[in-house]
């Protein structure tokens, strides 16, 4: 037998602030770190080495649109991970934060120029874009979440399968 929905759905909420952590993990330290951003930054670096070895549309776009702006995708880098650790842990615009959640890592594989090797499947990239995927196709907020107190929320319709009270 099945354990019932409610179970299902207390387990996500784990994996969301899960989720939420680890996003946190990962945007807050390059948000404290001043030497993370700018033209000169850490990021810049990472760039500069991953456009050296890379080829094709994707590298293309980093060495003429990213490159150049460094300053700006550092930012964007770090506060798109912090916020969506934020979005995450608070249940709070969920299927919003799971999205930029497999965004990033996505966009972080494709620097790295990994897709082209099949062990690749297995890097932290690929796994944090798994991750995050769940709160895109799932309703992981409406438990333990904010979500679950924003108008029209499905909190408040009973769950298939359920029986009313």
């Amino acid at each position: 037998m099945l354990p019932p929905p409610r179970t299902y759905a207390v387990w996500l909420a784990v994996i969301r602030i899960y989720t939420g952590i680890f996003w946190l993990s990962h945007g807050i330290p390059k948000l404290l770190n001043p030497q993370f951003f700018g033209a000169s930054g850490m990021m810049a670096g990472m760039l500069h080495e991953a456009t050296g070895h890379g080829h094709g549309p994707y590298n293309d776009f980093l060495i003429h649109v990213v490159l150049p702006n460094a300053g700006v995708f550092s930012h964007l880098v770090a506060w798109g991970e912090t916020l969506t650790g934020v979005s995450l842990l608070l249940g709070l615009f969920t299927r919003a934060g799971g999205v930029v959640g497999v965004f990033l890592p996505l966009n972080y594989f494709m620097m790295k120029g990994s897709y082209g090797d099949i062990t690749a499947i297995g890097s932290l990239d690929i796994a944090a874009a798994a991750l995050s995927f769940i709160h895109v196709v799932l309703p992981t907020g409406l438990i333990a979440g904010l979500d679950a107190v924003l108008p029209g929320s499905r909190a408040t319709r009973p769950v298939a399968g359920e029986r009313g009270h």
